[in-house]
């Protein structure tokens, strides 16, 4: 799993990035599920546009496990951050289907949960 900082910088588009609010542009239809357009459920991946770097679906349709565990920011500008070395949760991003407000499928937007949590709204993506 990527790690938190991993995460952010695909969804942002990396070095090609054009500052857009979502994974790939302003506008969240264009390139996520969500409650308006998920019809209450997931879809596979690719329907929606990509972002900068060519990925798809980082905005919206599920949220996706980072291998980080949940905790607050460090109030000091970091490279490259990493999460604590422990905790109860670990860290989500991207927001999911069932979310509405335009808000909750940002770039920065993060969520997390119990490590053996399972639901429609949960999924994960590998990085190398």
């Amino acid at each position: 799993l990527p790690t938190e900082a991993e995460w952010e910088y695909a969804a942002r588009g990396g070095n090609k990035s054009k500052g857009f609010k979502y994974a790939g542009s302003n506008d969240l239809s264009a390139v996520a599920w969500c409650a308006d357009n998920s019809g209450r459920n997931t879809h596979p991946v690719g329907q929606k546009k990509a972002n900068e770097l060519g990925i798809y679906d980082m905005s919206g349709n599920v949220w996706e496990w980072c291998s980080d565990w949940y905790g607050a920011y460090s109030r000091n500008s970091q490279s490259n951050p990493e999460g604590p070395s422990s905790g109860t949760e670990r860290l989500l991003r991207g927001g999911a289907w069932y979310y509405g407000g335009t808000g909750d499928c940002l770039v920065s937007t993060r969520g997390h949960n119990i490590p053996d949590a399972l639901y429609s709204g949960l999924g994960f993506r590998l990085a190398l």
